[in-house]
C-alpha cells in the first residue's frame, strides 16, 4: 500500500491519508483526481474499513468500472467486489429494489426509459382529449422531469400557486392533471421512470426513518466524484446518508461545471463548507496533462468568471508551443484546414490518428469536419452520436432525395411513405409490398396503378397514395431544371419534414432541425464546388453519389486508430495530444441560447475551459468568417473567448490585417460623381500630381490589394494552364485530395485536366478554377 501512496505528490497524499470527517477536494484539470479517489478507497480498506461500508458515487458506469479495476489491482478482486460503487441511478435503483415494498412497489419494478415515458404521456393526452400541438408530449415529459429533479411532487405542484399560474399563462392549465395521471399510471404498472430513481429514494429516506438509519449505518464512508455536476435531488440524498458519521469526501472542480441544462447545481460544491463547517479543504493544483502554455492560457480564461473557488492550477511540464488560432473564410474551408493540419502533423511527427480530437459546440458542426477528413482519407469516429449522414432526420431527407432519382428504391420509399404522417399505415404498406412481389413490380409502380389493382383499399387511402406519387413526380420535374440545393431545399419544405420537427421544441428537436440545416449547407457547398468541375452541374444525382462514397467510408473496419469527433460536453474527462476546438464564433460558442444571464455565460466559459484543457501538447482554435444557414451565407465574428486569452499564449496563423476586405454598407452610386481634386489625402504627398491622376484611364489607389490570378502557380513559376502540367503529374486538390493527371485537353483559360483521385474516382476539372498543387 505504501508504494502506491509514495507515487502521489504531497498535495495528493493529504486527502488520501485523512480517514475521518468531511472533506472537499478541489481538483483542477489533469491533476490526477481519479488516482487520488482510487488510492483513498484502497487505503481505507487497508486501514480495516469493511468495503460493505464504503459508498462511491460516480457519474458514468465507465468511471465506476475503471476505478473498481484499479482498486482490485491494489487490494484484490474479491474485496473490491464488495464495494458499493456505481452511478447515482444504479446505486439508488439497488436500494429501491430492496426497499420497494415500503413505497408500495414490487421489487421487480420496471424502469421506463424516455421513449416509454413519452409514449405513455402521448396516450394520456389523447385520452384527456387535449390538443397535442399545445400539450406536446416531449415538452410535457421534459417539464415533469424537471419537476421531479427539483422534488416537486404532484402534491407540491398543486400547492404551488406560482406553478399553476405559470402553466395557465402558457395555455397549459391542465399540465398538473397530466402529471397526476402519469404518476398514477406508472404506479399502477409497477414502473418508475429515470427521474423516479432519485425522487423515490428521497421519499424513502424522508418518510421511513428506520430505512435512513439502516443506510446511514451501512455507508460509514461516502465518496462522490464530479460533485459539481450533482443536482438538487442528488445533493439531498448524499446529505441525508452522510448525516450521521459525516465521513464524506467530495471531489470536483467548479471550473468544470458544465451540466446546468441537465439540472446540475454549481452551488452544491460552492457551498459545501457551509453545509459542513468542519470540512477540510484540499486543492489539487498541479496539472500532469498539459503544457505550461495551455495550462496558463486556461487559467487566464477561467479568471474572467466571477463565481468560482480560489485555486491556481500549475504544471511542471515544458512550456510547449503556443495555441494556434486560425481564421477561415467559410466553415467548409475550416474543415479543410483541420484535415490538412492533421494530415501534415501525422506525416511530420509520425503520429497516429488517435492522437487527434476535434471538439465542437453542437453536433451539426461535425458535417464539414467529416467531409474534409474523408477527402483526405483520414479515418474518424463520431462519439456520442451517429455519423452525420446516419442520423435519422438526415436519412429521412436523403431517402426522399433518393426517391426523386430512383422511385423504385423500396427501402427509401418504405421509410418515408408515412413520415411525416399522411395516413398511410403499416397495413397499407404490407398490402402494397405483397402486390409488388406478386406482379414483380416496384411498390411505386403498384401505387401508380392503384386504380387498376384490387387491394381492397378505401378511396381515401387510394387518394393519399396518389398524392404521394404526384408529389415525387413533381420533384422529378423540378430536379431536371435545378441543382441539388434547390431541389433539396424544396423537398424539405414541401414534404413537411421541417414543419414536423419544429413541433418538438426540446433541445433534441432543435438539434434535429440544426442537422437538416447543416445538410442543406453541405449541399450548397457541394453545388458551389461543382462549378469548377467540367461537365458537372451540381445535380442531385452527383450529390447522392458523393454521399454514397461518404457512407461507405464511414463503416467501422474494426480499426481503433481514428480521429475523435465529439461535442465538448462528451469530451469531459478525456485527453488527447492534439485538440482542435472548432466553430469559435459568437452565437455558436458561446451559444446564442446561453447569453441571457451572467450565470449562463459563465457556464459557456467553463465549457471552453474544459475544451482547452483536453489538450496535452497542442491546441488549435478555429473559426469561420461566414457559415451557411439554411443555404444562405451569413457573416460570423470570432468568439469573445479568443480575445479573453492573453496574447502571449496565442499564435495567429491568419493575422486579421492580411486578408481584410472592404465591403461598403451602402450603394456608392447614390453619392454621384466625386471631384477627386478636392479629396483630402491622409498622408502628405509631393506637390506634383501623381501620374495616375493625369491619365485618362482611372486606376485604383496603390494600397488596394489586387486579386491574384485564379490559377495556382506551379513550382518554379508559371500558371498551371501552361505546358508545364503534364500527364502523369501527381497533384493535390483541396476538396478532392490527391490524384494523378490522366489527360489534358483544350488551351488557355478553357484548358481541362482529367484527374484520377484516390478518393472519388476520375474527375475533369477546369484549370482556371482548380487550385492544384503539384506533388511530383
Amino acid at each position: 500500500m505504501q508504494q502506491h501512496i509514495g507515487k502521489l505528490n504531497e498535495a495528493q497524499q493529504q486527502p488520501v491519508l485523512q480517514k475521518e470527517g468531511p472533506m472537499i477536494i478541489i481538483a483542477g484539470a489533469g491533476s490526477g483526481k481519479t488516482r487520488v479517489l482510487t488510492i483513498r478507497i484502497a487505503w481505507l480498506m487497508h486501514q480495516g474499513v469493511d468495503p460493505f461500508n464504503i459508498l462511491a458515487l460516480t457519474f458514468t458506469n465507465k468511471a465506476a468500472r475503471e476505478m473498481k479495476n484499479r482498486i482490485a489491482e491494489i487490494v484484490g478482486s474479491n474485496e473490491a467486489k464488495n464495494l458499493w460503487m456505481g452511478t447515482f441511478h444504479s446505486v439508488f435503483a439497488r436500494i429501491l429494489r430492496a426497499e420497494a415494498d415500503k413505497l408500495g412497489y414490487p421489487s421487480n419494478f420496471t424502469i421506463y426509459d424516455t421513449q416509454d415515458s413519452v409514449r405513455l404521456i402521448t396516450a394520456i393526452i389523447k385520452e384527456m382529449q387535449l390538443d397535442k400541438d399545445v400539450y406536446k408530449p416531449k415538452q410535457v415529459y421534459g417539464r415533469i422531469s424537471s419537476y421531479k429533479n427539483n422534488l416537486i411532487t404532484v402534491k407540491a405542484y398543486f400547492n404551488n400557486p406560482e406553478l399553476l399560474e405559470a402553466d395557465a399563462m402558457s395555455k397549459k392549465p391542465r399540465l398538473g392533471e397530466i402529471y397526476a395521471n402519469y404518476v398514477e399510471r406508472c404506479f399502477k404498472s409497477g414502473a418508475m421512470d429515470f427521474d423516479d430513481l432519485l425522487l423515490k429514494t428521497n421519499e424513502l429516506l424522508n418518510t421511513h426513518p428506520e430505512v435512513l438509519q439502516k443506510y446511514q449505518n451501512r455507508f460509514k464512508y461516502i465518496l462522490v466524484d464530479e460533485y459539481q455536476d450533482t443536482n438538487h435531488s442528488q445533493y439531498l440524498i448524499v446529505r441525508a446518508l452522510s448525516d450521521r458519521f459525516q465521513n464524506i469526501c467530495v471531489v470536483g472542480d467548479d471550473a468544470q461545471s458544465i451540466y446546468a441544462f441537465r439540472g446540475a447545481n454549481i452551488n452544491n460544491i460552492l457551498n459545501f463548507q457551509k453545509d459542513y463547517p468542519d470540512a477540510k479543504l484540499y486543492r489539487l493544483e498541479q496539472n500532469y496533462r498539459s503544457t505550461k502554455n495551455i495550462v496558463e492560457a486556461a487559467n487566464s480564461i477561467i479568471d474572467k468568471n466571477k463565481v468560482k473557488l480560489d485555486k491556481v492550477v500549475w504544471t511542471a511540464n515544458d512550456f510547449g508551443p503556443k495555441i494556434k488560432v486560425h481564421r477561415s473564410v467559410t466553415d467548409a474551408e475550416e474543415g479543410r484546414f483541420v484535415a490538412a493540419t492533421i494530415w501534415e502533423t501525422k506525416m511530420n511527427q509520425q503520429l497516429n490518428n488517435g492522437h487527434f480530437a476535434i471538439l465542437y459546440r453542437t453536433n451539426a458542426q461535425s458535417r464539414a469536419m467529416e467531409d474534409a477528413l474523408r477527402k483526405r482519407d483520414i479515418p474518424y469516429r463520431i462519439y456520442g452520436g451517429l455519423s452525420f449522414y446516419q442520423r435519422k432526420e438526415i436519412k429521412d431527407v436523403l431517402c426522399y432525395l433518393r426517391l426523386v432519382i430512383n422511385p423504385k428504391d423500396e427501402e427509401a420509399l418504405v421509410r418515408v411513405i408515412n413520415f411525416p404522417a399522411r395516413g398511410i399505415g403499416d397495413t397499407t404498406v404490407e398490402k402494397l409490398t405483397i402486390a409488388a412481389n406478386h406482379y414483380k413490380r416496384s411498390i411505386f409502380e403498384v401505387m401508380e396503378n392503384i386504380d387498376k389493382i384490387d387491394l381492397k383499399l378505401n378511396s381515401g387511402t387510394k387518394n393519399k397514395l396518389k398524392d404521394f406519387v404526384t408529389m415525387i413526380r413533381s420533384f422529378q420535374v423540378i430536379e431536371e431544371k435545378h441543382d441539388a440545393f434547390y431541389i433539396a431545399d424544396h423537398v424539405t419544405k414541401k414534404t413537411g419534414l421541417v414543419q414536423e420537427l419544429k413541433k418538438d421544441a426540446t433541445p433534441e428537436g432543435i438539434a434535429r432541425i440544426e442537422n437538416i440545416e447543416e445538410l442543406l449547407n453541405g449541399i450548397k457547398d457541394f453545388t458551389e464546388g461543382q462549378k469548377e468541375v467540367a461537365d458537372a452541374r451540381g445535380s442531385l444525382s452527383e450529390f447522392l453519389e458523393d454521399v454514397a462514397l461518404a457512407t461507405d467510408l464511414d463503416k467501422d473496419t474494426g480499426d481503433d486508430d481514428r480521429v475523435a469527433l465529439m461535442t465538448i460536453h462528451l469530451a469531459k474527462g478525456l485527453e488527447f495530444p492534439h485538440v482542435f476546438v472548432v466553430g469559435m464564433e459568437e452565437d455558436l460558442f458561446p451559444s446564442a441560447m446561453s447569453m441571457n444571464t451572467r450565470a449562463e455565460l459563465e457556464e459557456e466559459r467553463r465549457l471552453f475551459y474544459v475544451a482547452l484543457t483536453r489538450a496535452e501538447q497542442q491546441a488549435y482554435l478555429t473559426y469561420a468568417q461566414s457559415r451557411y444557414r439554411w443555404g444562405k451565407l451569413t457573416d460570423s465574428e470570432p468568439s469573445r473567448f479568443i480575445e479573453e486569452i492573453d496574447d502571449q499564449y496565442l499564435e495567429y496563423l491568419t493575422p486579421e490585417e492580411s486578408n481584410y476586405r472592404f465591403r461598403p454598407m451602402l450603394n456608392t452610386d447614390i453619392f454621384g460623381d466625386v471631384d477627386k481634386s478636392k479629396l483630402r489625402l491622409s498622408k502628405p504627398v509631393s506637390s506634383a500630381p501623381p501620374k495616375w491622376v493625369t491619365e485618362n484611364q482611372p486606376k485604383p489607389p496603390a494600397d488596394i490589394r489586387r486579386l491574384k490570378p485564379v490559377g495556382t502557380k506551379a513550382p518554379g513559376g508559371g500558371n498551371l494552364f501552361d505546358d508545364k502540367l503534364t500527364v502523369g503529374n501527381i497533384v493535390m486538390h483541396e476538396r478532392f485530395g490527391k490524384g494523378e493527371i490522366t489527360g489534358l485537353e483544350g488551351v488557355g483559360a478553357d484548358r481541362k485536366a482529367e484527374i484520377k483521385f484516390e478518393v472519388g474516382g476520375i474527375k475533369k476539372l477546369l484549370l482556371r478554377f482548380a487550385r492544384l498543387e503539384i506533388i511530383q
